[in-house]
């Protein structure tokens, strides 16, 4: 066995294998093993001795062999699967807030992350993502126009939570937002500040952006006004804009609520709307969805419908690790909230609501949070607002 020069002139031995340091320890190499795992078989009083002498000579068992042993690979793959909108980036912001609550959640209990972004041009697109061997459990951020890839894997795959809305007789394990609900939530707000004609910015492809329109549309129908204005705009930040001043320049006059299927959207349709000259609020509420960080840095803020993604990225991890074992947890539906800033409603932004159906987040003092339901938002007063 290879020795080195101790720093007090005695020659050590190296530790580089297993074997080395039990032959240091004067153990087997099978008690050394179970010490460096913290196995309970190996009298404490041992397992530390081992465990101290591993620190002192730099030890680390062989992850690669560990992982051969117990069939385990330490890594979980996130996967963001674009089959709806194939130019949208990574740097979205919706994404990065999402990856950053699931990172950590991840790291903190050990798992490296190995992350995918999938544009689903054939149809066993998950199929080799489970099958590669390199995971042990797959968190999908969307489910994009895939469902049927993902209900065909989930049903022999267990290891798989997708973040996405519940459908009835659905497969796989989803944690999401309930977006009929928030779609709802937004309509019935728009609808008490004055807006009489309303537009919703979105891709209905996605399920998600599906459901919020149908939302508003069961808003404004349950109110007797006119039918939502499907204004279809895409995720995809180099068409956005463009996109969104097309469907000012036609409808611009006649629209005074926008539904933004997205803060992202919600913020470029701010931007679009000053271009024309168009005042927020007075001339045209504006409410997003999300709550992402960037919602309270716009002028005026945005109004917006609050997804909790640190809790629903924890009920994913949760739900992950629970099926990685064999338990099926089921799926949860997560309730939206509706956050009113400054894009709806202008005595908010001065800082002078009137009424206040619930308790000021302090985390978030430019917020106000509003219970579900058409009461609450009726209960807002209308002063402020300008014709």
């Amino acid at each position: 066995m290879p020795v080195t020069e101790h720093p007090r002139g005695k020659p050590e031995t190296r530790v580089r294998t297993i074997v080395d340091l039990a032959r240091v320890a004067g153990v087997s190499a099978g008690t050394v093993s179970r010490a460096l795992a913290d196995s309970p078989l190996v009298n404490p009083g041992t397992r530390a001795r081992i465990q101290a002498l591993a620190t002192r000579h730099d030890f680390r068992l062989n992850q690669m062999a560990s992982r051969l042993r117990t069939k385990r690979t330490g890594v979980i793959g996130v996967v963001v699967p674009l089959g709806h909108e194939r130019r949208q980036h990574l740097s979205d912001p919706f994404f990065m807030l999402m990856l950053g609550h699931l990172g950590d959640a991840l790291t903190e209990i050990g798992y490296d992350l190995m992350l995918s972004r999938v544009i689903p041009d054939a149809p066993d697109w998950l199929e080799r993502i489970v099958d590669s061997g390199m995971l042990d459990g797959v968190l999908l951020l969307g489910q994009s126009d895939q469902r049927d890839a993902i209900e065909r894997v989930a049903e022999r795959y267990l290891p798989l939570v997708v973040w996405g809305d519940l459908a009835e007789g659905q497969v796989h394990c989803s944690v999401g937002t309930d977006n009929f609900r928030g779609g709802r939530l937004a309509g019935e707000h728009l609808l008490s500040t004055g807006a009489t004609r309303i537009a919703f910015l979105g891709d209905v492809r996605a399920p998600e952006f599906g459901l919020r329109f149908a939302g508003l549309s069961a808003a404004t129908a349950a109110a007797g006004a006119a039918p939502p204005v499907l204004l279809e705009t895409h995720l995809a930040a180099d068409v956005m804009y463009a996109e969104i001043g097309a469907h000012l320049d036609k409808h611009g006059a006649v629209i005074d609520g926008i539904f933004a299927g997205s803060d992202v959207i919600a913020m470029m349709t701010l931007r679009a709307l000053a271009d024309h000259g168009i005042r927020v609020p007075e001339a045209v509420r504006v409410v997003g969805y999300d709550d992402l960080p960037l919602a309270r840095q716009t002028v005026p803020r945005i109004t917006t419908v609050r997804q909790d993604f640190a809790g629903g990225a924890k009920a994913m991890v949760d739900r992950l690790l629970a099926r990685m074992i064999g338990d099926a947890m089921p799926s949860l539906k997560l309730p939206p909230s509706l956050v009113i800033r400054g894009s709806s409603d202008a005595a908010v932004e001065a800082g002078n609501a009137l009424s206040r159906p619930a308790p000021f987040d302090r985390a978030d003092n430019d917020a106000l949070p509003v219970e579900p339901g058409p009461q609450a938002s009726l209960r807002r007063s209308r002063s402020g607002l300008k014709r």
